[in-house]
């Protein structure tokens, strides 16, 4: 069968399947909704170990907690949500909103989350009563496929009513057959690498796609350097690095750096400022000025290994001295592994002015992370940053994309804004993957003259 004749059957599938949705009531899609994200939750072990397995990317113990800590979220945040008929009233204005499935939606999803989006994407999907075809990396079909499986054979044996083909995946995936995909749905949902967001964009049919993460870290004067220092160490460690909100570099300040490098090292780092041994790990880490595919999502032991250079038994990150921001040196990129940049400043302006240097390199739009106890200091930089979101005082890699702690959506889609070249600049919701009808009545008040509009 060829690609568009693939395609074609596919959609067909899912536009009877979502027909069928489209009648579901609000108790029965959040029926479908928590299976989905309960099989991820019950099966968290197994689905990690064969991601793991299949991408060779990552660590498993993380990828279980992903798994676990995704499902759970995603599901407590929508799951009391109204996603179908009228969802709000707003009496003042006379408006009453009317929330409707869009139709069929596509999702291409990366080979670094091939558990956690497809089912976060078919949780959005399915809760505002849309069927969903998901287009999984070549790398990881095999435990996106199992994934998919598994939850719709949950359903059946659940008795949850669902219909067939309302959550399917493109098992064989091609660059052919996903752009026939992207062009043949409603909505396009781009999680993943430049390349495959710009196809999408590319499609002719709406869509919502990710940038490039280079989280910049700005450690206040104020703050606990051993607390700050261990969180953002989790941070970078958490799936060897290949998260995109993970942290990228500790901007420390000047009069205090050396305090702040000693925490870092005594929570797990290795920090490394020797310009000729940096030079190695520069030239391992990139090629030409892009990423070694070799060291994404791969331990602190085999990056040393492709170095050539020792480091101690239990190093948890690997922090590197950098000798320039932005475009002055190009470790100030994102590093898709447990290896990040330290750099110094004098101010808090000129931290600020670091960070959004290197975001301008890469990253812009996306986020940044703060460690500080100054409301005006954490005030200038969500002022200043040209980003969607400014962690504070959290782990960057685990907190931006929404948790139990945190006001973020929980999700596995983080919106970069036009600075990123996103149609949004937040994480992506289930709130996105509905079309809303607006009522209007007549609002029985008095219309203020014109003297009362144009007074100062």
């Amino acid at each position: 069968m060829d690609d568009k004749k693939l395609i074609q059957d596919l959609i067909e599938k899912a536009r009877i399947a979502q027909q069928e949705l489209a009648t579901y009531s609000q108790e029965e899609l959040n029926a479908i909704v928590k299976i989905i994200g309960k099989t991820v939750y019950d099966n968290a072990e197994k689905l990690a170990k064969m991601a793991v397995e299949e991408t060779e990317m990552g660590v498993y113990e993380d990828k279980v907690a992903k798994n676990k800590g995704k499902s759970k979220a995603i599901y407590n945040h929508i799951k009391d949500k109204k996603s179908v008929g009228i969802i709000d009233i707003d009496e003042e204005k006379g408006l009453t909103f009317v929330a409707k499935p869009i139709g069929v939606i596509g999702a291409a999803t990366p080979t670094t989350n091939p558990i956690v989006t497809p089912m976060c994407n078919s949780m959005f999907a399915l809760k505002c009563g849309n069927s969903i075809i998901v287009s999984p990396h070549p790398r990881s079909k095999n435990c996106s496929s199992y994934t998919v499986d598994l939850i719709n054979e949950e359903m059946k044996k659940q008795g949850v009513r669902c219909p067939e083909n309302a959550i399917q995946i493109l098992r064989e995936p091609t660059i052919a057959a996903s752009a026939e995909l992207m062009k043949s749905v409603d909505v396009v949902l781009a999680t993943g690498g430049a390349a495959m967001v710009k196809s999408a964009y590319s499609s002719g049919k709406p869509s919502f796609g990710v940038g490039p993460g280079n989280v910049q870290v700005i450690v206040d004067r104020d703050v606990d350097f051993k607390e700050a220092t261990a969180k953002i160490i989790e941070g970078r460690k958490f799936d060897n690095g290949i998260i995109c909100s993970g942290e990228q570099s500790i901007i420390a300040p000047a009069d205090k750096y050396e305090e702040v490098i000693a925490a870092a090292v005594e929570n797990g780092a290795y920090y490394i400022d020797d310009s000729k041994t940096i030079d190695i790990f520069r030239q391992v880490l990139f090629i030409d000025g892009i990423i070694n595919k070799d060291v994404v999502g791969q331990s602190v032991q085999t990056i040393a290994k492709l170095t050539g250079v020792k480091i101690p038994e239990g190093t948890k990150v690997i922090i590197l001295k950098a000798e320039g921001i932005g475009t002055e040196d190009v470790l100030c990129k994102e590093k898709m592994c447990p290896v990040m940049i330290s750099l110094k400043y004098d101010t808090f302006e000129d931290a600020v002015k670091i960070a959004q240097t290197n975001l301008d390199y890469e990253g812009k739009g996306h986020s940044a992370a703060i460690h500080s106890n100054n409301k005006e200091h954490i005030e200038y930089a969500g002022i200043n940053l040209t980003v969607s979101r400014l962690v504070v005082n959290a782990p960057s890699s685990t907190t931006a994309g929404g948790s139990l702690y945190n006001g973020f959506a929980p999700t596995t889609t983080l919106g970069c804004g036009t600075w990123g070249n996103n149609s949004i600049s937040e994480n992506l919701d289930y709130k996105h993957l509905m079309n809303v009808s607006r009522i209007g009545r007549v609002v029985d008040k008095t219309a203020p003259t014109d003297e009362e509009i144009w007074a100062d």
